[in-house]
């Protein structure tokens, strides 16, 4: 898969490190000298490509017709809006994601634009926070389908109401499963006649309705 990313900040660099080191095919599009001269420490010279990410000769010659998808990760806005415009419109690339600098402009990254995916860095962040902060000792360890879904680990406290049951005489969530059992280092099943033992630590897959819930089951009661 060819991916073109424009804009070669921290969010660049590290999105094309990342997709690199799974050998997709990268092509990062960056005009500024002080960011050139960073990520050429960085990345491979054949990743880079020199030049204004809204110019159409140069997204031409950075080979967007190829592209099967375009990141418009600039630190602009109107930029990132351009950008994903003329790679639908123009170019037919099948998949646009851009990145929303401004809150108050997420307004503005839909299907107008031809954006499929917007990324909202300060909504993202606040909502982490907030799961974070409602999840006590919750660990989320992935993400699963655009963040609907997430596989979460707990370890089961003493006093809560989990301590010494059967997976079976869970209330378990309905949006919830249990993937694995690990106690003292042993991987276990979670069927239906284990009898969960304080300390053990629990792997789960809940969507996010249901992760507050998950963790009043397994925590120490308030």
């Amino acid at each position: 898969m060819f991916v073109l990313i424009a804009g070669g900040g921290r969010t660049g660099a590290q999105l094309a490190t990342l997709l690199v080191a799974q050998n997709y095919q990268v092509r990062v599009i960056e005009h500024r000298q002080r960011i050139l001269s960073r990520i050429h420490r960085e990345l491979p010279t054949e990743v880079i490509y020199e030049g204004k990410a809204t110019d159409p000769q140069v997204l031409e010659q950075a080979g967007i017709r190829q592209a099967q998808v375009l990141v418009a990760c600039t630190d602009e806005d109107a930029d990132n809006l351009v950008l994903c415009f003329l790679a639908r419109a123009l170019y037919g690339v099948p998949r646009t994601i851009a990145r929303i600098n401004n809150p108050r402009n997420a307004w503005l990254f839909d299907q107008k634009f031809h954006v499929d995916v917007a990324l909202n860095q300060a909504e993202i962040l606040a909502h982490l926070i907030a799961e974070e902060m409602s999840l006590g000792d919750m660990m989320t360890l992935l993400k699963l389908r655009k963040g609907q879904y997430s596989l979460v680990e707990e370890k089961v406290d003493p006093a809560s109401m989990a301590a010494n049951k059967a997976v079976r005489d869970l209330n378990l969530p309905t949006e919830c499963v249990l993937v694995a059992v690990i106690r003292k280092g042993q991987l276990l099943i979670p069927h239906s006649d284990l009898v969960l033992q304080p300390a053990d630590e629990l792997l789960a897959i809940a969507h996010a309705s249901q992760l507050s819930q998950l963790a009043t089951l397994l925590g120490r009661p308030e």
